[in-house]
């Protein structure tokens, strides 16, 4: 938009006759033309960028403290530990806090804070306290500092996402900052083993907001570019095949017997490309098992498949397609097989409205010359399937720590991530909060 103004000055100075102020309305266009070009990005908030900076060393302080502490989703000792942890920081950032015990699972304490503001918007943070590990994890994985990286069970999934938050909140109260009309955080005890006891109320609590921010970690430099935001995860569901049959002794009259087994295969076999023809899910058998000694025609067997949902509804067009596969026919006679499909974490699609605000986001890790990578959609499940479950608030996830080796050996998190981090959320709180 400089350009034609740079090229009327020229033809004003022209006019002059001068060859020296000629040369230096052109010197003159080179540097607004350099402007214009540079004008794209905006500055860094300054203030903001130093406090994160500043609050690095107690992130990390805060990160050996939760790593310490074994989480496991089964692990209630622990878990109550960890909600201790939260809940004190979250006082500390002048948070009004509650516990609520998870309605199903281990019955570990859910972790809520609110802080009333005097803006307009409603904010919800949301993250999990459990990790994937079982009890003396730390003996084989201990935490341990190694260069960019620190080691840690849980470190990035998910408590450097708590890590994360729980900073960000203190850097926005230190800094004064009250625009918003009410900001609650949740912190739940069993994301890992699908949230049974927490779900419900991890929706019904982000359709009293207008934007809920989830805290997974984010893809660590090694594996994906950009420290990515994440736009969309499948739902998960299950199906349960059942077959029923008929025992009798397998040597002396195998031919009496309706082996469940062979059937339960037959059926695998049949129904395991149905998903292929329906568009937004998938179906993978993968357990199968049979009960019975191993000198008796089986008569009971059962598979369980792994679904995943990236369209609404599709999971319902694939349990039809069960359906009639099934009754379509059979391999051994007088067998019965059922099956049935049965919905766990919904799919996360963060639409329109959550686009909107990632692009926000990746303007602001430009300020500070970071790339910010928008990724459509995973194949791993996410709370913040049921946070957006209704479409009523906008939703993004992945604003955890950039990490990898979850679920898995050596996990870790990358410290260069944690002040780009914390100026992201604290950012884009700001701007939330001006809408």
């Amino acid at each position: 938009m400089l350009a034609p103004a740079i090229h009327s000055d020229k033809k004003t100075i022209m006019t002059l006759h001068s060859s020296f102020l000629a040369l230096r309305s052109v010197s003159l266009a080179c540097g607004l033309a350099l402007g214009a070009a540079t004008a794209v990005q905006a500055a860094p908030d300054a203030r903001l960028l130093a406090a994160a900076e500043k609050a690095q060393p107690a992130v990390i302080d805060n990160l050996k403290e939760m790593v310490l502490i074994e989480s496991g989703s089964l692990n209630v000792d622990g878990l109550l530990k960890m909600a201790d942890v939260v809940e004190g920081r979250l006082k500390a950032a002048g948070f009004k806090t509650e516990r609520r015990k998870a309605t199903a699972g281990a019955g570990a304490d859910l972790v809520i804070g609110t802080v009333k503001g005097t803006g307009k918007r409603k904010i919800m943070l949301q993250g999990h306290m459990d990790t994937v590990y079982a009890p003396g994890i730390l003996n084989s994985q201990p935490y341990k500092v190694d260069g960019n990286r620190i080691y840690g069970p849980g470190i990035a999934d998910d408590k450097g996402g708590l890590a994360v938050m729980l900073a960000s909140l203190k850097i926005l109260a230190d800094a004064g900052w009250r625009d918003y009309d009410t900001l609650t955080v949740l912190m739940n005890p069993d994301e890992e083993v699908g949230s049974v006891g927490s779900g419900e109320l991890i929706a019904t609590m982000a359709d009293q907001h207008d934007t809920v921010l989830s805290f997974e970690p984010t893809a660590a430099k090694s594996v994906a570019k950009g420290e990515p935001l994440l736009l969309g995860a499948a739902g998960i569901a299950q199906a349960t095949m059942e077959v029923k049959g008929r025992a009798a002794h397998a040597g002396a009259a195998p031919e009496l017997g309706r082996n469940a087994l062979y059937e339960l295969s037959y059926q695998m076999l049949q129904t395991k490309d149905l998903a292929k023809e329906i568009p937004g899910v998938t179906l993978n058998w993968t357990v199968a098992r049979a009960t019975g000694p191993i000198n008796q025609i089986t008569e009971k067997a059962q598979a369980l498949g792994d679904i995943r949902i990236t369209q609404p509804g599709a999971e319902k067009k694939l349990n039809e397609a069960l359906q009639a596969k099934i009754a379509a026919g059979k391999l051994i006679p007088d067998t019965e097989t059922t099956v049935k499909v049965e919905v766990g974490r919904p799919a996360f699609i963060a639409g329109d409205k959550g686009r909107a605000l990632a692009e926000k986001a990746q303007a602001i890790y430009k300020e500070i010359d970071r790339d910010l990578v928008l990724t459509p959609m995973t194949g791993g499940g996410t709370d913040a399937g049921y946070a957006g479950r209704s479409d009523k608030a906008t939703v993004v996830e992945s604003f955890g720590l950039a990490g990898f080796g979850y679920h898995a050996r050596d996990e870790y998190i990358e410290i260069d991530s944690i002040v780009p981090r914390l100026y992201l959320v604290t950012r884009l709180l700001t701007e939330i909060g001006k809408q």
